[in-house]
């Protein structure tokens, strides 16, 4: 046997394939992992299709094809008032999780400290360790999940090379405000902090609520990367296509990085994701679409004997079982998928010291049916 030390010797299988895989051994309904069960926009199917018929079929450039970064440029300029040059600021990516990935490894060397804010998505502190980084987690308050932005400041040290924030967030569903991100700018301003902001869900935020992307905020831009999914925003998470963007002097350490990790990503769907972004309705009709389904989600399930605060954005909404069992959040999640043929996440195991505050998290990025359906098992707990 071939003798070798673990560089992440506490990381097992993730919970999403834990509960993906129990679901289907039980043939529950799967309301655990995010991703919709509703097709993609036919349109962008047949832009898809038909650059593969024009052969585009060979490697797209190291970035990205020319028609999707000049199209993710715009949309950041038409959302965010914010102008990213699309020749060295925009990179094309396979899927958010690579580029998050890809950036940790361009930056942070052994010893550095990371700070992230937990429950956080499970790709961050993996990519932190994996590179000798130490991560510095820092735990959202009570069922609001709000900042304790005195404790944040308390963490900042000299090691502190990056920060990872995620609006809207998984798995809690909420939003961080304009309050929240000028707190953050005073906070980074004048240090050399890198900001990594995970915006994958930034079309899909409800009740009016504007997505306050780093983006928007000048002190913030000029130190952040921000990295977002086109599978998320259009339906088709098993493509894997994403993007970053950044200035130009930290965009160049990235794609020293980038074109060794994954060089170059699906040039046919470049090419079509790049024609069908040209229209902003594809986008920007989001929020409604999937409040829509949390609405209609929530009104379903108004008589069990869970509770709740409405999902601000991303297609996830938390319920608290509290009134219900006083289970760990981790058997109770096995215990619904086994006994009552549903599967959700447990909130726990992204916790600081997988706090247990009895939350499982559910995704609605379903068909109606398969809503009405879940609902139907949820009123009966």
């Amino acid at each position: 046997m071939i003798q070798h030390t673990s560089k992440l010797p506490n990381v097992g299988t993730t919970i999403f394939t834990v509960m993906s895989q129990l679901s289907a051994k039980e043939n529950a309904l799967n309301l655990a992992q995010g991703f919709p069960n509703f097709p993609s926009d036919p349109v962008l199917i047949e832009m898809i299709q038909q650059a593969l018929r024009e052969n585009y079929n060979q490697y797209a450039p190291m970035s990205g094809a020319s028609i999707l970064r000049e199209a993710i440029a715009e949309k950041m300029e038409y959302m965010y008032h914010r102008n990213y040059n699309p020749d060295t600021e925009v990179v094309v990516t396979a899927g958010a999780t690579q580029a998050i990935f890809t950036i940790v490894s361009a930056f942070v060397r052994p010893n550095d400290e990371v700070i992230i804010f937990t429950p956080a998505y499970d790709c961050y502190a993996p990519a932190v360790e994996a590179h000798g980084g130490k991560v510095v987690s820092i735990q959202l308050k009570g069922k609001e999940f709000s900042v304790n932005w005195n404790e944040v400041r308390s963490n900042i040290s000299s090691k502190t090379k990056m920060m990872i924030i995620n609006t809207p967030h998984n798995p809690s569903g909420t939003v961080f405000s304009k309050e929240d991100m000028l707190e953050l700018a005073s906070i980074l301003e004048n240090t050399n902090i890198i900001l990594l902001s995970d915006e994958v869900y930034e079309h899909i935020i409800f009740d009016g609520e504007q997505h306050q992307s780093a983006a928007l905020f000048p002190k913030l831009a000029e130190r952040t990367f921000i990295t977002a999914s086109f599978g998320k925003t259009f339906h088709n998470t098993g493509w894997k296509m994403g993007y970053c963007v950044a200035p130009k002097e930290l965009m160049d350490e990235y794609k020293k990085v980038h074109q060794f990790n994954v060089f170059s990503v699906n040039h046919p769907m470049q090419i079509g994701i790049g024609k069908y972004l040209k229209k902003p309705e594809h986008y920007i009709q989001l929020p409604a679409f999937f409040q829509e389904k949390r609405d209609f989600f929530l009104n379903e399930i108004k008589d069990s004997r869970f509770t709740w605060i409405p999902s601000q954005g991303t297609y996830f909404q938390v319920l608290s079982y509290d009134a219900i069992t006083d289970e760990q959040d981790t058997e109770f999640a096995k215990r619904l998928t086994r006994e009552h043929k549903i599967a959700s996440i447990p909130l726990s195991v992204f916790n600081t010291n997988k706090e247990d505050h009895k939350l499982l998290r559910f995704c609605f990025a379903k068909t109606d049916e398969t809503l009405e359906k879940a609902a139907a098992i949820i009123n009966k707990i």
